[in-house]
């Protein structure tokens, strides 16, 4: 019986890195390779798994079993000790599984954890780089990490290979505010510390060609780079994998019972505005008003995720006054309710993750960035892929409700509305075509496998 490959898939522990792994993860193995999540020893603990999705779960730790990255007293505690512990506790994975007879071919990995490659190298494995972010993103990284892109900026518009000129606000936040976070900044800079080994393997990246084609034939040139994504659940997309209808894998308590009972079924086609800014963002209260009475203006029907941890922000009264019209839930199952006829437009903090699952769904967005990358993916929202407009900031860096307003209207009701909803079917039309049999990221992905086996 022919031996299959095996792989070691390690993401970062955070939803918005491990969500694209595990879409990964599973097309290896509907490809015939042998695939091993691993986790932390915290993230494995905290997780809420479908049963009817199985996977292949190892752990290592980060070194705050018990909390994770909240237990580190700051960002830099936690990278550092992630890297020593890690690395020691990853080591030692491997050996236990050459032991038992499950030697691993290659060990693919965060670029947000680089250290990782080291420990693949010192077993004489296969290292891939697996990228989360966009090219686009990932290119201004490097450009930064080579000193290629000086910084400070001091407001220059940026002009870089295979990337439209980009205003300084528009890069992703650590640059363009240069100093804000120094612990993160080295994080995503120092993703590309060893790339350029004399072995450099494969690089895989969460997107597909036709979305960024001219930044990925420049990626493509300097190494062995490859489109995998994007990464959804099959039944979204291709159905070449039977059952694949959600991640398998969620950080937080998937509670549907509010949303999927008849809410949504009830409301007209393309009227509902779905809002959600992710698993981490915090709105201060001022902007939180400004959110809910912008929604509330717009009189269209609404359904907004807010956090448990966020909704004593929520102005006062405001689900009582908004009820005939609205629904505030505290998670959602967002596949789902993306992909449901009666939405017809995502006020988003273009997060990759869920830019991408708005492409691919058809969605028109409502860019709300707040940081890290989000700048940078809503500049391409609204100016390159034309699928959604920006909403823009006071001087102090709110957004207002009559903008949020207006911002809706154009979307939904506006003549260049129907414009991006045209753009965003074909984005659709696309994602769909790039992964499923024959297209440009399962051609990939074929020939990575192929790799893998010989």
């Amino acid at each position: 019986m022919e031996k299959k490959a095996h792989v070691l898939l390690v993401p970062f522990p955070a939803q918005g890195h491990i969500t694209p792994v595990l879409q990964f993860y599973k097309r290896l193995v509907s490809k015939g390779v042998k695939a091993t999540l691993v986790t932390t020893t915290y993230i494995s603990n905290s997780t809420h798994s479908d049963p009817s999705i199985p996977f292949d779960i190892e752990t290592i730790s980060d070194g705050f079993d018990d909390g994770g990255y909240e237990q580190a007293e700051n960002p830099h505690v936690y990278f550092t000790t992630f890297k020593s512990v890690g690395s020691q506790t990853l080591a030692n994975l491997i050996r236990k599984l050459k032991d038992s007879g499950n030697s691993i071919d290659a060990l693919i990995y965060d670029g947000s954890i680089p250290w990782a490659r080291d420990v693949a190298k010192q077993f004489g494995v296969l290292g891939v780089l697996f990228f989360t972010q966009s090219c686009a993103v990932n290119s201004i990284y490097y450009h930064v990490n080579r000193g290629l892109l000086r910084l400070p900026l001091l407001g220059k518009p940026v002009s870089l290979p295979g990337l439209p000129l980009l205003e300084a606000s528009e890069t992703p936040s650590f640059i363009g505010s240069y100093g804000s976070y120094p612990t993160f900044f080295d994080v995503v800079v120092n993703q590309f510390s060893n790339i350029d080994d004399a072995d450099t393997d494969w690089v895989l990246c969460s997107t597909f060609y036709e979305l960024e084609k001219e930044v990925v034939d420049w990626m493509a040139r300097k190494w062995r780079v490859k489109t995998i994504g994007p990464t959804l659940p099959s039944m979204y997309l291709d159905k070449q994998i039977e059952n694949d209808k959600a991640y398998g894998v969620s950080l937080f308590n998937p509670d549907t019972s509010s949303v999927l009972g008849t809410w949504l079924d009830n409301k007209p086609t393309g009227s509902i505005v779905y809002v959600s800014f992710g698993s981490l963002a915090e709105l201060g209260a001022e902007q939180m008003e400004e959110i809910g009475w912008g929604l509330k203006q717009s009189n269209c029907y609404f359904l907004w995720v807010v956090r448990a941890s966020e909704q004593a922000k929520l102005p006062n009264n405001f689900i009582e006054e908004t009820s005939e019209k609205g629904l505030v839930v505290t998670w959602c199952p967002q596949l789902k309710v993306l992909a449901h006829e009666s939405i017809g437009c995502f006020v988003t903090h273009c997060g990759f993750n869920s830019v991408l699952e708005a492409l691919s769904l058809g969605v028109p967005m409502v860019a709300m960035p707040r940081w890290t990358d989000q700048t940078t993916n809503a500049m391409y929202v609204e100016n390159v892929w034309r699928t959604g407009i920006r909403v823009c900031l006071d001087d102090q860096e709110i957004v207002r409700k009559e903008v949020l307003e207006e911002c809706i209207r154009r979307v939904l009701w506006g003549d260049e509305g129907k414009e991006i909803k045209k753009n965003a079917n074909k984005w659709r039309d696309l994602a769909k075509e790039a992964i499923d049999v024959g297209g440009s990221s399962d051609r990939n992905i074929d020939e990575f496998v192929a790799h893998l086996v010989h």
